[in-house]
């Protein structure tokens, strides 16, 4: 009988801490911010880092990579809808926008591309990732932090605060890298994605080819015959891959042209963590270092 009771008010406690515990969960999220894919999330997460009742999701998840022909789900709209502003990377990533901004015209959107000239290719369609860039990661972060305090002013300060000590640390980073990369002599470089033009861009790496412009898919024979040719005949020390994709067609054309594959990372996927794009920064610092001295 004693036991019986003890069980009942032991669960009956349990039952009321959960209930507080969610009761507060509730309670305390005054603001949310929803953000379209990783990149967007690290920003967010510095900027609003300490404000009291502000919670960041991430829409697509730590580890969706780019959001090329992202397929939104219901999931993803019920995210969306219960968000106070949806924070996207801009310049043509988000290809989804129109059906979001279509059943939800009322939504509040930071357009963090806002303000960054874009690069185009040779077929003239613009480059959306900008974010590789330290210099236009520094400009989102602006971009957010400012939207971000359009639609919370009460917090405003707090964001402010924030982005201008993340901006710090990526300008820290930027002067570091343009620095240690100003000694190397042999700057060309060939990828097997797209997503690297503004990095190298900003510090002045030559991309002699893009061989695999969609990561998604495998280049063609007659793309991996080309790239070793040209890699024979040019001064190219190096082949970049990325660690969210298989290395399998950069190890072909590594194998038969006798340069290494390194990989170079776009800060697409990662842990949740504030550093993620720094520490991304500083590999690929490292990596560049040991691939072109």
């Amino acid at each position: 009988m004693l036991k019986r009771a003890a069980a009942a008010i032991l669960a009956a406690a349990i039952l009321l801490f959960s209930a507080g515990c969610a009761g507060r969960t509730t309670q305390n999220v005054r603001f949310r911010v929803v953000t379209s894919f990783y990149p967007l999330y690290i920003m967010a997460l510095n900027i609003t880092d300490g404000v009291p009742g502000v919670q960041v999701d991430n829409m697509a998840g730590q580890q969706a990579g780019c959001l090329h022909d992202y397929q939104l789900q219901s999931k993803d709209m019920k995210n969306i809808e219960q968000a106070n502003v949806f924070v996207m990377n801009g310049a043509g990533m988000e290809s989804f926008m129109n059906k979001v901004t279509s059943q939800l015209p009322d939504l509040r959107v930071v357009d963090s591309s806002e303000g960054i000239s874009l690069l185009a290719d040779e077929s003239g369609e613009e480059n959306p990732h900008i974010w590789v860039s330290i210099s236009n990661c520094i400009r989102q972060v602006s971009n957010i932090e400012k939207g971000l305090a359009q639609a919370d002013p009460q917090n405003a300060e707090a964001y402010r605060t924030n982005a201008q000590a993340y901006t710090a640390k990526l300008s820290v980073l930027r002067d570091k890298m343009h620095t240690e990369l100003s000694h190397i002599t042999n700057r060309d470089i060939i990828t097997f994605h797209e997503a690297f033009p503004y990095f190298a861009e900003e510090f002045d790496l030559n991309i002699v080819s893009v061989v695999n412009r969609e990561p998604d898919s495998q280049p063609s024979a007659r793309e991996l015959a080309e790239t070793i040719r040209l890699i024979r005949g040019s001064g190219v020390k190096a082949v970049f891959a990325e660690p969210q994709y298989p290395k399998s067609a950069a190890n072909i054309v590594a194998n038969e042209s006798g340069v290494k594959v390194y990989s170079l990372d776009p800060a697409v996927t990662g842990e949740n963590s504030k550093d993620a794009y720094l520490d991304a920064m500083e590999s690929n610092l490292k990596t560049l270092e040991e691939a072109l001295k």
